[in-house]
């Protein structure tokens, strides 16, 4: 299902550089717009791992660098059945982690300096499960792919804007001119915003549910989220308010505040509601651990 997810956005991606290549410069900006979407999604599929880790300037870390960490991950790989991911430290101290790869073979899991301060050792095993969960559920690629999909209609938007101020190229064709850029420039971020909240809020309880059973600990997954959305330091990773909304949805916690309105177009759902669901699940007369 995941991967018909991936064909899907990337098809997408495709459709929607055509449209606006086409309005800004007719059969040869449709042909120049195809081209740049086709490379745009072969680098996303192989290299958008890589990209992301690299954006949050992470570093790779091995059981001499940080054991604890290290061991942590290869235990809950371990109980969970899936080769061991690498293992990345953000040099942050906002409190957040995530999981990225295209599959299980390539997979990564990398939390922040401020998690590994702020997190006991349950608690953190506990993160580690839901991220390991992202990766048996192969939602990896789809969320990375996401996040690059995401700056692509930034980029996507902004062409579309300075081709409505000025008119396209090619001014006197019947394709929609500046009012059809314009309608681009507004409905392309949109999109993408849709799609990032479809493929993120229920992975995230069924992330939460798994890894609670892989660890055998979901009331320490609900302390770290408590924890989490209440640290003295923010979630936001620092990053320009672009790329902050672009891999929001990756991040165990929602860097990005919201109330109200907001909160309606959030990544994430309710921090409440996933502590509660996992509270119940502990106290299920039939819960039972992943074996």
């Amino acid at each position: 299902m995941n991967g018909l997810k991936v064909t899907i956005m990337m098809l997408g991606l495709m459709i929607l550089f055509m449209w606006v290549g086409f309005l800004v410069g007719g059969q040869t900006g449709m042909i120049m717009a195809f081209v740049l979407a086709a490379v745009m999604n072969f680098f996303s599929y192989w290299y958008s791992a890589k990209m992301v880790l690299k954006m949050y300037k992470a570093r790779e870390v091995t059981e001499t660098d940080h054991p604890r960490l290290f061991r942590t991950v290869r235990r809950v790989a371990t109980q969970a059945m899936i080769p061991v991911p690498k293992v990345y430290i953000v040099p942050n101290k906002a409190p957040n982690a995530f999981a990225t790869g295209r599959n299980l073979e390539n997979a990564a899991v990398a939390v922040t300096e401020g998690l590994l301060e702020l997190l006991s050792d349950d608690e953190l095993e506990g993160v580690i499960g839901h991220e390991i969960a992202h990766i048996m559920n192969k939602d990896m690629l789809i969320g990375t792919i996401a996040a690059t999909f995401a700056g692509a209609v930034g980029i996507l938007a902004s062409i579309a804007r300075w081709g409505a101020i000025f008119g396209g190229f090619g001014r006197g064709s019947n394709r929609g001119g500046g009012l059809g850029l314009l309608v681009a420039a507004i409905v392309a971020p949109i999109a993408a915003m849709l799609i990032q909240m479809a493929i993120s809020r229920q992975r995230e309880f069924k992330a939460d549910r798994i890894g609670g059973k892989i660890t055998a600990k979901p009331l320490a997954l609900a302390s770290a989220l408590k924890k989490l959305h209440k640290a003295p330091v923010g979630l936001n990773l620092g990053q320009r308010p672009a790329t902050a909304q672009a891999t929001a949805h990756l991040m165990i916690a929602n860097p990005l505040s919201g109330k109200g309105i907001a909160s309606l177009f959030s990544t994430h759902p309710p921090v409440e509601k996933r502590i509660a669901l996992l509270e119940k699940q502990a106290y299920q007369s039939d819960y039972t651990p992943v074996s």
